[in-house]
């Protein structure tokens, strides 16, 4: 799987907030985007965003870029 950068999953985030292209291609770019951040919450920011102003594709990408998985499990 290719890594993306900054830019190109600003302009799938941003892609997908207008609604652009076949229903296919929207799948497609969601899927890229799930595989090329670790944020599970992703497409939540994108859908069904209830923030005031709404976060802008760049707000977005920035929020799942910085997630942090929490570690479970002790010290081995």
């Amino acid at each position: 799987m290719p890594q993306l950068d900054r830019q190109q999953l600003i302009d799938l985030v941003t892609r997908l907030s207008e609604g652009q292209g076949t229903e296919e291609e929207q799948d497609q770019w969601m899927t890229t985007l799930k595989e090329s951040v670790s944020d599970p919450k992703i497409s939540d920011y994108i859908f069904w965003d209830n923030s005031n102003p709404p976060l802008t594709p760049e707000q977005i990408v920035d929020k799942a870029l910085a997630y942090q998985p929490i570690a479970l499990g002790g010290p081995e």
